[in-house]
């Protein structure tokens, strides 16, 4: 019996994935070369590892610029080609299309997905793949709650530093109003004192002239008065 066809799929296991592609990296560059020399084609070939790891071979180590530039003007040539060419632009909408619409379908699919919908059609190891890409997305949110839970608390301790800082400056001022104020007397006692000494000068000046006679009288009536008698009407009734 013949060997029956192998079906092309992705290899699950990482290390034999890893050693699948050195042995067929090696033949494909084998290959490259080989028909580089027997058809004396100009061959660019470039190849980039799962691990973004780059692989290249060309026909000559100077060839490659060459051929990549190459490569460009035919795809502006067929560009500008297609644009000249009304059926190949419809062609080409309606190819964009259908990409963007199947792309849609696999953002939603996904979305579906992560939201915990439509498991049911999905394997083990797609089931394992999905638990991983949520536990790194629930990774990256707790960072970022962390980080900001940590700004929000620092700006709150600078916050209550600045009013801390203010209070204080506040109880000093307070503290030193309350000083001032206690040092000096307050203005009722003075009014007190001066009214004291405004008394005791009008009784010396009733004790000087005596209780009796018109001077005593007048002294009573300045006293029943509350006015004083000026300095020269008392020398003038002395005489």
């Amino acid at each position: 019996m013949g060997r029956g066809r192998v079906t092309l799929k992705r290899i699950e296991n990482k290390i034999n994935r890893q050693v699948t592609f050195s042995k067929r990296r090696s033949g494909l560059l084998k290959k490259a070369h080989e028909i580089s020399v027997l058809c004396d084609a100009d061959v660019a070939l470039i190849v980039f590892s799962t691990k973004g790891k780059l692989c290249e071979y060309s026909t000559d180590a100077s060839r490659m610029e060459r051929i990549l530039e190459r490569y460009e003007r035919h795809l502006y040539v067929e560009r500008q080609l297609n644009a000249d060419d009304p059926q190949s632009q419809t062609l080409e909408i309606i190819s964009e299309h259908g990409k963007m619409k199947a792309r849609i379908e696999l953002l939603q699919k996904t979305q579906r997905h992560l939201m915990g919908e439509d498991l049911d059609s999905l394997s083990l190891k797609e089931l394992q793949n999905l638990e991983q890409q949520i536990d790194m997305a629930l990774r990256r949110l707790r960072l970022r709650k962390n980080h900001l839970m940590l700004q929000s608390i620092s700006n709150l301790q600078k916050k209550d530093k600045a009013l801390q800082d203010q209070n204080n400056v506040l109880s000093q001022e307070i503290k030193e109003k309350e000083i001032e104020q206690s040092q000096s007397p307050p203005v009722e006692q003075q009014t007190h004192e001066n009214m004291s000494s405004f008394q005791l000068g009008t009784l010396n000046l009733g004790e000087i002239y005596g209780a009796g006679g018109e001077e005593g009288e007048i002294m009573e009536e300045t006293q029943r008065g509350k006015s004083v008698m000026p300095h020269w009407m008392l020398q003038y009734m002395r005489q």
